[in-house]
């Protein structure tokens, strides 16, 4: 018997300001991510602007598919338009829903308290946001704007608003929605495999891929952060193959394995240090406080990340990191002594178990035939005494060369707190 095959699920998003690159789109991506995770096959994600007639026919596009997620056009204004579009599309007529207009009046009001903005253009505005498909199920707002889960002759359609934060609120009451709910009761589960590399090329993973009988398990990667992202996704009934795929893989690429469980390096660092009580301090020049940022950038890291300081002067990186200068005049601000006498100098300064030192040529231009742009030096000490340093040329932009940097930072302190 052949296993069952997944449903499919689409999302629009709305917003001429997506299509004209004024913004980039959030919610097509993490709504792709939310789908995949709950079994379904994810066909398209479609940017329209906000014209009906764009709307209109890309719900005609997916209009073979199980569930339909949109996003924006949900507001009060002239051109937000999802809800009226929707409706065609169901072929059912939009009807005042009172008890949201109520909900909404009630989020409104201290608003309009406040910023003096009440009268009959906020009342018209409430009213339109409160116009909802016949039969559908309203979803209270986030913000100000409701959601909805509209039966279609086709695909359901849950429409959601467009802010991030709102959309990503109210997903929880979508999938606990009855039209919803029953949809993803039917659901045949298969859990993806997730791993994760660094300094991997995915040609390496192809090449592994192509010597192994993969069955019926779908691969993507993908590359983030210098992160090579393997996702291995079987059919419902068929995990096993999944979890002989993901041994077979970490097994051939072990040197460059981070997790096999999706955890990525920043996670791992972070419960390294917590589980040793360590703390970390950062002495920067080229990234410009990029790591310090990135390290921080998880909730509690107060509790390993001591401090850092941006030396990008020479006289910085003596007065406050106390590199010294004569090291600097006979090597040069960007080199390997210069980088461990920063990584020296943070932990010393901050205390801490753990110091790295990053310093190096971001470009355009400084580069030079010894030390061309891209020419980055890293160094991380331990008060144990461990050291790691490596100096490798990285490619790109001056912006890519900063980013590189902090990745490969961050997996040299795990090499190091690793032990």
């Amino acid at each position: 018997m052949s296993a069952p095959a997944r449903p499919r699920a689409a999302v629009v998003v709305t917003g001429s300001e997506l299509l004209t690159g004024t913004i980039p789109d959030a919610n097509g991506p993490w709504l792709s991510r939310e789908l995949s995770a709950l079994g379904f096959e994810v066909s398209h994600v479609l940017v329209v602007g906000d014209r009906p007639g764009d709307l209109a026919a890309a719900l005609e596009f997916v209009r073979d598919a199980a569930l339909v997620v949109t996003s924006g056009g949900l507001g009060p204004t002239a051109d937000d338009l999802t809800g009226e579009v929707v409706a065609a599309f169901a072929g059912v007529p939009l009807e005042l829903d009172e008890r949201m207009r109520e909900r909404i009046a009630g989020i409104l009001e201290a608003w309009a308290r406040r910023t003096g903005f009440g009268g009959p253009a906020l009342e018209e505005a409430n009213r339109k946001q409160a116009m909802v498909p016949r039969g559908a199920i309203a979803l209270d707002p986030v913000g100000t704007a409701p959601g909805l889960v509209v039966r279609t002759p086709g695909p359901l359609v849950v429409v959601l608003p467009g802010p991030p934060r709102e959309l990503q609120g109210m997903w929880p009451a979508a999938l606990a929605a009855g039209p919803v709910a029953a949809l993803l009761a039917g659901i045949p589960r298969a859990p993806a495999r997730h791993l994760r590399f660094f300094g991997l090329p995915e040609s390496e993973i192809a090449a592994t891929l192509r010597t192994v009988d993969v069955g019926d398990v779908e691969v993507t990667t993908c590359l983030r952060r210098s992160e090579l992202e393997v996702d291995l996704r079987p059919v419902p009934g068929d995990e096993d193959a999944a979890d002989d795929l993901a041994a077979v893989l970490a097994e051939r690429h072990e040197r460059h394995l981070v997790s096999m469980d999706g955890r990525t390096t920043d996670e791992i660092l972070a419960g390294e240090l917590l589980a040793r009580g360590w703390t970390v301090a950062t002495g920067e020049s080229c990234t410009g406080g990029m790591l310090a940022s990135r390290l921080v950038d998880r909730a509690g890291s107060s509790d390993y990340v001591a401090g850092g300081v941006v030396a990008y002067s020479n006289a910085a990186k003596t007065d406050l990191l106390g590199v010294p200068a004569e090291l600097i005049a006979a090597h040069g601000a960007v080199s390997p002594e210069v980088a461990r006498a920063l990584a020296d100098g943070a932990r010393s300064r901050f205390g801490a178990d753990v110091g790295v030192g990053i310093t190096g040529v971001a470009g355009p231009g400084g580069g030079t035939e010894a030390k061309p742009v891209g020419y980055v030096c890293f160094c991380v000490t331990t008060a144990d005494g461990r050291v790691i340093a490596r100096d490798p040329r990285l490619p790109g932009s001056r912006s890519d060369v900063r980013e590189r940097s902090t990745d490969l930072a961050m997996h040299l302190l795990l090499r190091a707190v690793r032990g």
